[in-house]
């Protein structure tokens, strides 16, 4: 059993700039099956919408910034209900509002708020990771502190599994103990060589915390990295997962993000999805 993919847009942020429509286009063309949008560069959600329909895309989910949501809930989440999202996600937690800092019992109260508007809206809220939510508080994983602490109906998962195997857990089993509450997970692979590494640099964020040895951790198209992925594809099914998500930060070196986003969808249809 397969499921179908996805391209998380963030992967070719600068073409979707520069082209919006001719980039959805041809990741129809390299054989995605859907989109995770990550901001609509200008477009009208009339617009998004006509445009998954004329290309053959389905629109299943969208990362919209914390901030924004918790500032206009019902505006800013009402143009992805529009376009037919069946998803909407909390893709980032700024410094301020991480596991550790005084903003994190706040951080969890805003996310159970904007979960709340989702659903009214007909949408379920997630929530991606990273690995700074694999610090522990009071012996227990942050990550999953945020999951006891909003119910499974408000907030569901999207587990990056690049992150999730930086934060020193197995993406694989990781995947399995969110068994249906896991509807979206994140295929990312990398390169690590040690610890550490100017991490969210290579996110295109800067975190002057990483001051580890640049240059340690790459990112790579899927099956081109340390990941395990037929395992990782396995437990999704097993795990009762809706959808696969290509993401790559970053394309490798010497490749286009659209050049890196075909090998990741190639080596997928190798394997049979």
């Amino acid at each position: 059993m397969s499921l179908p993919v996805a391209l998380q847009l963030y992967t070719v942020r600068d073409e979707m700039q520069a082209d919006f429509e001719g980039t959805l286009c041809k990741v129809k063309e390299l054989g995605y099956d859907g989109v995770e949008f990550a901001g609509l560069f200008d477009h009208s959600a009339t617009q998004v919408k006509s445009l998954c329909a004329e290309i053959g895309l389905v629109p299943i989910s969208a990362h919209v910034p914390l901030d924004d949501m918790v500032a206009d809930p019902n505006g800013v989440l009402s143009a992805y209900a529009e376009i037919g999202c069946k998803y909407v996600v909390v893709p980032y937690l700024t410094e301020e509002r991480r596991p550790g800092t005084e903003g994190w019992a706040k951080t969890i109260e805003d996310i159970r708020m904007t979960c709340e508007a989702a659903k009214a809206l007909g949408m379920t809220m997630l929530y991606h990771n990273h690995d700074f939510e694999f610090v522990k508080v009071d012996g227990e994983y942050a990550l999953d502190i945020l999951y006891n602490s909003v119910p499974a109906d408000l907030l569901q998962t999207e587990l990056d599994t690049c992150w999730v195997n930086v934060g020193g857990e197995d993406p694989a089993a990781y995947v399995i103990k969110y068994s249906g509450r896991a509807p979206i997970v994140h295929l990312k692979d990398f390169v690590m060589k040690g610890k550490g590494g100017k991490l969210y640099e290579l996110i295109g964020i800067e975190d002057d915390e990483e001051t580890a040895e640049e240059g340690s951790f790459s990112f790579a198209p899927v099956g081109s990295g340390c990941q395990d992925m037929p395992a990782i594809l396995k437990a999704s099914v097993e795990a009762g997962a809706e959808w696969v998500v290509v993401e790559q930060d970053r394309p490798a070196d010497g490749q286009t993000p659209i050049q890196s986003a075909e090998i990741s969808r190639e080596y997928l249809k190798s394997l049979g999805w």
